[in-house]
C-alpha cells in the first residue's frame, strides 16, 4: 500500500451545463477509494470539492446543482483542479462563467504548475481541455480531448501536443482524457498511483468497469484478468498476490492463504480463472515490473520490487509474457510522466 502524508483535495469546477458523468463518474471513484482505505484501517486520501462561478447550475441532463462553493481564493492543501466537460453545444460558447473560470485558473494554477516540486494537478475532463487552454494552462504539454475536439484544441493551442486515440495523456501534473467515462479511467490511474493498484483493483470491480492504470495499458487490466468469477478462495488468494506480489510465494503458502491443498488450489484455480496460480503470479509481477520501469526504476530494482528473484529471471519472463525487454518499457514511457512521479515519489 502506497502511504504519503497530505490529504489531497479534489476540486471539481463546475460550469453551466457542465457533463453529469463528468463529475459523478470521478468522484465516485475517489469516494470509493477513500471507502476501501477504511475498510483497510486507513484514513481517507481524498477530500471532494465542488466550486463555481455561481452557486447554483443546471447541468447537461437538466438536474441543478445548488449549494457550490466559491472559486477559492488560494489553494491551501494539495490540490487535483477537476475541469469537467460541457456538451459540444455549449462548449464554443465563451460565457461570463467561463471567462470567470479561466480568470481563475490562470491566476491560481499557471505558476504552480510550473514547479518542479509541486503538490498540485490538472484533470481536464472531456472538453475541460480546451477551458484548459483557454487559461493558458496547457502550453507546449502533451494532451488529448474528445474525439470531435481534437482540432478545435489544436486551434486553440497550436504549440502543445495533441494526441489522438488515447483514452488519456498524463504530462507531470497535466491530466487529461478523451471523453464522458475516458474521466473514470484517469481517476482509476491515479488512485492505483496514489492507494496502490490492489485498491484501484478494487474500486474498478465495485463500479464494474476495465481498469486503465497507463495511457499504454491494454483494456483490460491485468490486475483484473481471469477475476470474472465468484469463487470466494480464488478471489482471496489472487487478492493477496496484488497485494503482496513481492513475497516469496509457492504453491503451500498461497494455498494455505485459500485454506485448501496445493491440488485443490490448482484445480480451483483451472476451473474458475483458467490458469494456474503461479501463471497468475508471474502475470503480476511482470505488470508490477512495468510499471516501477515506466516511473524510472532499474531493470534489477524494478525486479525486486515485483517479486522476481534477479534481473534475469525478469527479463527471461519479460521475453516469453512480451517479448522484447523491460527497457522497452521505459522508452514507451513519456518523459514528462516519468519526471512526475520522480518527483512526486
Amino acid at each position: 500500500m502506497i502511504e504519503r502524508p497530505h490529504l489531497i483535495d479534489v476540486l471539481f469546477i463546475i460550469a453551466p451545463h457542465s457533463l453529469l458523468l463528468d463529475i459523478a463518474g470521478p468522484a465516485e471513484a475517489f469516494r470509493l477509494a477513500n471507502l476501501h482505505r477504511a475498510a483497510r484501517g486507513l484514513p481517507p486520501r481524498f477530500r471532494l470539492r465542488f466550486a463555481g462561478p455561481v452557486e447554483s447550475v443546471p447541468t447537461s441532463v437538466g438536474l441543478e446543482l445548488i449549494g457550490l462553493e466559491p472559486l477559492p481564493q488560494r489553494l491551501c492543501a494539495p490540490t487535483w483542479v477537476v475541469l469537467v466537460g460541457q456538451p459540444n453545444a455549449y462548449v464554443g460558447q465563451i460565457t461570463p462563467a467561463i471567462v470567470a473560470i479561466a480568470r481563475w485558473l490562470n491566476q491560481r494554477l499557471h505558476e504552480p504548475l510550473l514547479a518542479e516540486d509541486t503538490p498540485h494537478r490538472l484533470l481536464a475532463i472531456c472538453s475541460g481541455a480546451l477551458l484548459a487552454a483557454r487559461a493558458g494552462l496547457l502550453a507546449t504539454r502533451r494532451c488529448t480531448t474528445h474525439h470531435e475536439l481534437l482540432n478545435a484544441l489544436r486551434a486553440l493551442v497550436p504549440e502543445a501536443q495533441v494526441i489522438e486515440n488515447r483514452v488519456f495523456v498524463v504530462d507531470g501534473a497535466l491530466a487529461s482524457s478523451a471523453g464522458i467515462t475516458a474521466g473514470i479511467d484517469l481517476a482509476l490511474h491515479l488512485i492505483a498511483d496514489e492507494c496502490g493498484e490492489a485498491l484501484a483493483a478494487s474500486v474498478a470491480e465495485d463500479m464494474v468497469v476495465y481498469l486503465r492504470r497507463s495511457p499504454r495499458d491494454p483494456e483490460r487490466s491485468p490486475f483484473l484478468v481471469h477475476r470474472r468469477h465468484l469463487h470466494a478462495a480464488v478471489h482471496r488468494v489472487q487478492d493477496a498476490i496484488i497485494a503482496k506480489a513481492e513475497c516469496d510465494w509457492d504453491m503451500a503458502a498461497l494455498a494455505a492463504v485459500g485454506c485448501v491443498t496445493e491440488r485443490h488450489l490448482l484445480r480451483m484455480f483451472l476451473e474458475h480463472a483458467g490458469v494456474s496460480p503461479l501463471h497468475y503470479l508471474q502475470s503480476i509481477r511482470l505488470e508490477r515490473a512495468r510499471q516501477s520501469l515506466e516511473r524510472g526504476a532499474s531493470v534489477t530494482r524494478a525486479a525486486e520490487v515485483a517479486g522476481f528473484r534477479s534481473d534475469l529471471q525478469l527479463r527471461r519472463a519479460w521475453r516469453r509474457h512480451w517479448g522484447g525487454s523491460p527497457r522497452d518499457a521505459v522508452r514507451a514511457a513519456g518523459p514528462g510522466e516519468v519526471a512526475f512521479r520522480e518527483r512526486m515519489g
